[in-house]
């Protein structure tokens, strides 16, 4: 697919968190849908694949609702936040291939004023990867929720590379500093402190409140076409490079893992890179899937941005804030801007490449990566350019 996909549509709905969006989880998609489509100057008919997030919608549902008549590709990846990362690299493959033209990929849901992850997940364990394993060994235990699972991950490498608090906190203030340049950021106008985040409650150590992210509600979506259809259309176009997805081994448990620090990222990050023709350091932008802080700082490690251990000291100093040397998420991630699913992170990375930015603006932005970070560590990866 290098070189040869892109994407031509962005578009997405107002994030919100009380009293919530007013709309069903459906209405938002469609509400973004449809600015995605009219983003690349296309007409709803035009749209002949859809690639639903998974349990939010499906695709017939969707091109009955939004007029889709020659729906002629569907497909749903089931890898939870990882999927839209990975759907923009299945949709880049179709429409190369002549599966379809024009491929809608939606995300949304009302994740702030709908039930709570942990109820759903201590009433169904089998709404996650490895529900009987969660059942029997986890569930019973209190270790329900997100938080929980990964913040074992985290107080590991803290173990084994003396990471700090202090520096899981620069990532927050980092997000935060980033959120103040997004008029659209639900965290716009509320500063964060290094201070700040220190003296905020501890929920599951190492992670403090600040160290998760938000519950939002609200919808992004993308369309995906050929570079060549692209020329026909008013949009300007953010190339596909090169992407891959991956799993942990075994991807149903963290702690029995061999490698505990291994995610799917390990694998998919150098096939991505070694694809594109690109160095981890030629990169200008991340938009990292940062569900909590340390997520960040582990995938910085795994995409191989430095080395293993080396993730805290690449944090600190300003290097991932605005200005820096390497700026993380320029439109708050789901720590400050809102927790659309990871879609909202692809949606920033085609604004900084088509240089429309605003305020948030890198300057000479060229290459920029996108990760997707899923259920026990799900990872994937697509590295965009600006044509």
């Amino acid at each position: 697919m290098k070189s040869q996909a892109c994407v031509i549509g962005i578009g997405q709905t107002a994030y919100c968190r009380a009293p919530g969006s007013g709309m069903s989880q459906l209405a938002l998609q469609l509400q973004a849908a449809t600015r995605a489509i009219a983003d690349a100057g296309l007409r709803p008919a035009a749209i002949d694949g859809i690639m639903p997030f998974p349990n939010l919608a499906n695709a017939e549902e969707l091109a009955a609702s939004l007029g889709c008549a020659n729906l002629r590709f569907a497909a749903t990846v089931h890898t939870g936040g990882a999927a839209p990362v990975t759907s923009l690299n299945i949709a880049a493959t179709a429409v190369t291939n002549g599966l379809a033209d024009h491929v809608l990929l939606p995300a949304g849901w009302n994740g702030y004023s709908r039930s709570r992850v942990r109820q759903t997940v201590a009433n169904d364990a089998s709404s996650i990867p490895g529900g009987a394993i969660a059942r029997d060994f986890y569930l019973p235990y209190g270790f329900v929720a997100p938080p929980q699972w990964y913040s074992v991950i985290a107080r590991r490498h803290m173990h084994e590379f003396e990471t700090r608090p202090e520096q899981l906190g620069e990532i927050a203030v980092a997000m935060r500093q980033h959120a103040q340049r997004n008029p659209r950021a639900v965290m716009h106008g509320k500063p964060l402190t290094l201070d700040d985040y220190m003296a905020s409650p501890m929920l599951a150590d190492p992670y403090r409140l600040y160290d998760c992210c938000l519950e939002t509600d609200g919808a992004a979506a993308v369309v995906v076409t050929t570079l060549e259809r692209a020329r026909d259309l008013p949009a300007k176009p953010v190339m596909i490079v090169a992407g891959a997805s991956g799993q942990p081994y075994p991807a149903d448990e963290i702690t029995n893992r061999k490698d505990f620090f291994a995610t799917g990222l390990t694998v998919a990050a150098p096939q991505a890179f070694g694809r594109a023709g690109i160095k981890p350091a030629e990169v200008d932008v991340a938009m990292i899937y940062d569900c909590f802080t340390f997520e960040v700082l582990q995938q910085i490690e795994e995409m191989g941005l430095c080395r293993r251990g080396e993730g805290g000291d690449f944090v600190e100093g300003g290097r991932i804030g605005p200005g820096g040397e390497l700026p993380v998420n320029t439109h708050g991630g789901l720590l400050s801007e809102a927790h659309v699913l990871g879609m909202n992170h692809v949606i920033e990375a085609v604004h900084q490449l088509r240089g429309d930015a605003g305020e948030r603006q890198v300057p000479g932005a060229e290459v920029v990566v996108v990760t997707g970070w899923g259920d026990f560590g799900d990872g994937s990866i697509v590295i965009l350019q600006r044509v």
